[in-house]
């Protein structure tokens, strides 16, 4: 099967509600395709995904209405060639037209005209929603979301901070210590040629995604996780011998770094409320060589009612996931307003549930990968404000994680690191009663 037409059908998944994750990895399983190949398909699907508002828009301006699902995946494919990738025009034209043919002539023609007429306009329609700021479509971006990052950033950070959403991520994946030392994976890396794009402690940014097909990741020495969420889990300062909660736990990336900081000794409990999710924790622990998670369904809001006190609790709580975009760009086309204020709701039950099984002098950080305020400071605030008894300790960030403040001490990985997801985290503590 032609790699476009595999790409084709994972756009077509996505529009209907797959995760842009999931479908990849269950193609590069099914179909047998090299190196090269996989790349290709991960940059038009991806590449499609990111900019499928613009992509549209181009389309509509180019024809008339398009009832068949794949000949708009065609054109959407062809458009981002022409327009975001190094791609001889001609050859994108007729590589379409071919695809087409096999469907009958006039289909041909038509995909080839639409392809034509769009080169001839390209230069005049981009420069035109420039010269507008037209930025829900020129960066397909929904307006209500602009709006957001506007306000949160302000009018002279809103370009930089769209398109540091647009851009391509890494691969990471982090060094388990358990089974591994950083000096045998970078020599490991050194071996295969591969280059270290960023390192924050045991988490590298790699510019090859073929170790994820290696005997060291398939053996557990090394895991995929991005360094925010690392971050998170690291910050906790869980020690050995601790009773430790983990909140929303699955797949288990943050669990396997409290057990590593807790030198595989004491107790973890990491929770999830589906069942599925519980085994896969279960899977990903056995992989790595851990032995003190046990994993629980239970819904997170009742937390409070299963009858133990913890030294300290991990709250990474659901959120709308708007850090994550670069690798999850589906996001914007599936979350709205709406969705942020029941999460932003959900979020600070949880919060609360956790907070009341945390012991006197106990700690707990809560966290999200998303960027929007309401989730992260404007929750928190409300928290604190009502549970006096918590207080805000100071984060351990390290000098090239970029990033802001917020007014309580938290910090926000956002538009300013180029490399590692959005994220929020905070620290806070549960003074002891006099």
């Amino acid at each position: 099967m032609s790699v476009k037409y595999v790409a084709m059908k994972l756009i077509s998944f996505v529009d209907k509600g797959s995760y842009s994750n999931i479908v990849l990895n269950d193609a590069f399983k099914e179909f047998y395709l090299t190196a090269k190949e996989k790349a290709f398909i991960t940059e038009i699907f991806y590449g499609v995904l990111r900019n499928k508002n613009f992509l549209d828009y181009m389309i509509e301006k180019n024809t008339k209405v398009i009832k068949k699902e794949w000949i708009r995946n065609l054109l959407r494919i062809s458009i981002y060639q022409l327009t975001f990738m190094s791609s001889d025009a001609k050859g994108v034209v007729w590589e379409a037209t071919e695809i087409a043919k096999k469907h009958g002539i006039a289909i041909s023609k038509f995909v080839n005209g639409t392809l034509r007429n769009y080169l001839r306009n390209k230069d005049l329609e981009i420069k035109k929603l420039h010269d507008e700021k037209n930025y829900e479509i020129l960066y397909s971006i929904p307006q209500y979301f602009c709006d957001i990052l506007e306000k949160q950033y302000g009018s002279e950070n809103l370009n930089q901070a769209i398109i540091s959403l647009k851009k391509i991520p890494y691969l990471s994946v982090r060094v388990n210590k358990l089974k591994y030392s950083e000096e045998e994976f970078e020599e490991f890396l050194k071996e295969r040629d591969i280059q270290i794009i960023k390192k924050v402690d045991s988490v590298y940014y790699v510019n090859s995604g073929l170790i994820i097909n290696s005997k060291e990741f398939k053996e557990g020495k090394i895991i995929a996780q991005d360094a925010s969420s690392y971050l998170a889990a690291k910050n906790l300062g869980a020690k050995p011998n601790e009773l430790v909660l983990d909140i929303c736990a699955a797949p288990g990336g943050k669990t396997a770094v409290l057990a590593e900081e807790m030198e595989n000794k004491g107790e973890i409990i990491a929770i999830d409320i589906h069942q599925h999710k519980k085994k896969l924790i279960e899977e990903n622990m056995k992989k790595l060589g851990i032995d003190i998670v046990k994993a629980t369904v239970l819904d997170a809001r009742n937390v409070n009612k299963q009858g133990r006190k913890f030294d300290k609790i991990l709250v990474d709580v659901p959120c709308s996931g708007y850090g994550v975009i670069r690798k999850k760009p589906e996001i914007l086309y599936t979350k709205n307003r709406e969705n942020v204020e029941e999460l932003a709701s959900l979020q600070l039950e949880i919060l609360n549930s956790a907070a009341d099984i945390l012991k006197d002098g106990g700690e707990l950080i809560y966290s999200t990968c998303t960027i929007i305020s309401q989730e992260n400071t404007e929750n928190v605030e409300k928290f604190l404000n009502e549970r006096k008894e918590f207080k805000v300790k100071t984060l351990n960030i390290p000098e090239n994680v970029s990033g802001e403040y917020d007014k309580l001490g938290g910090f926000s990985i956002n538009y300013k690191e180029e490399i590692m997801d959005n994220f929020y985290i905070i620290k806070l503590v549960k003074e002891e009663k006099c």
